[in-house]
């Protein structure tokens, strides 16, 4: 098969989850419901921390941020799923194709980044706590949003402009319902060993490092927390951090599930099944994991529904 330069005029095609023409209905129900909760959950977190002014500290500055982010990738990969599948038109463009999976990789960046920051805030809340309005103070906090931003941004261009270099040929036929930048790197008829080293030596700085920051913290806060003499001041020092582990967890978790898949088997279906579990759930449950295990954020949700309501 002869290569193409031809890029701009190519088409690639997102084969989805199944192609099965009596399951699309279904499917199309299902993550067009998934979407429609996603973004209504985070915009409601966003919006409960910006109307109530107890919130407006450290960790839920970082938890809009991540918000946010959560609305990005799900936004970047379910619309153009939702559109194909209603019109039984599989094809995405290169350059849709190229700025999808660009999206998608710096929303996954920036989120590792963000869980990174959230376990450092709760690390000096709970083993500095003289110190930590001193330290985490509002001028930080958007510098280290920013920095992580800077950092997913480098690590998504890396990726990026090296799969610009890349030749195809005829088969354009993506076995995934999003342009995922490694399945777009297995359809080139290109050297690809460039793409495929920098997929794994920009995984493990970029992914390896906040990874080792977070299980750094949680290390430091469970010795702090151990160090509490009663048994209700433990359990008020953890509360505080439940929810971000529950997220950190569902995250890498999730995330460890599609390297696994992708590692042991060769089966499409299954690594698109994986992939869902790792851009589709975290989204959806991120919003109700902060909401049902914080007892401030049900308060903050509360008064702007009841606030919604009145208008």
């Amino acid at each position: 098969m002869k290569p193409t330069n031809q890029t701009t005029l190519l088409e690639f095609h997102l084969l989805g989850l199944t192609d099965d023409p009596e399951l699309q209905p279904l499917i199309f129900s299902l993550f067009l419901s998934v979407y429609l909760v996603t973004i209504l959950g985070n915009v409601l977190i966003i919006l409960a921390i910006s109307s109530d002014s107890h919130l407006h500290t450290p960790m839920y500055f970082f938890l809009s941020n991540l918000s946010f982010t959560d609305i990005s990738v799900s936004t970047t990969v379910l619309p153009k799923m939702l559109v194909n599948t209603q019109a039984k038109d599989p094809s995405i463009t290169y350059i849709g194709c190229l700025f999808q999976a660009y999206f998608a990789l710096l929303c996954s960046a920036l989120e590792n980044c963000l869980l990174a920051v959230m376990a450092c805030d709760r690390y000096v809340a709970i083993c500095h706590p003289l110190r930590y309005t001193i330290v985490v103070h509002p001028g930080l906090c958007v510098l280290l949003v920013l920095l992580s931003l800077l950092i997913s941004t480098v690590h998504t261009l890396i990726h990026t402009l090296t799969a610009l270099r890349l030749s195809f040929c005829t088969d354009l036929d993506i076995p995934h319902f999003f342009c995922e930048l490694a399945q777009v790197i297995k359809l080139s008829c290109s050297d690809t060993f460039i793409n495929n080293l920098l997929v794994y030596l920009a995984g493990i700085i970029f992914f390896g490092v906040p990874l080792f920051g977070i299980i750094f913290s949680y290390i430091q806060i469970v010795s702090s927390i151990l160090k509490i003499p009663s048994v209700g001041g433990r359990y008020k020092a953890f509360s505080t951090c439940g929810s971000h582990l529950s997220v950190v967890s569902l995250f890498y978790g999730t995330g460890f599930g599609v390297y696994m898949s992708s590692a042991v088997t060769d089966s499409s279906i299954k690594n698109v099944v994986a992939s869902v579990m790792y851009i589709v759930i975290p989204p959806t449950l991120n919003p109700l994991i902060y909401s049902l295990r914080n007892k401030e954020m049900k308060r903050a949700l509360r008064s702007l529904i009841v606030g919604i309501s009145l208008v």
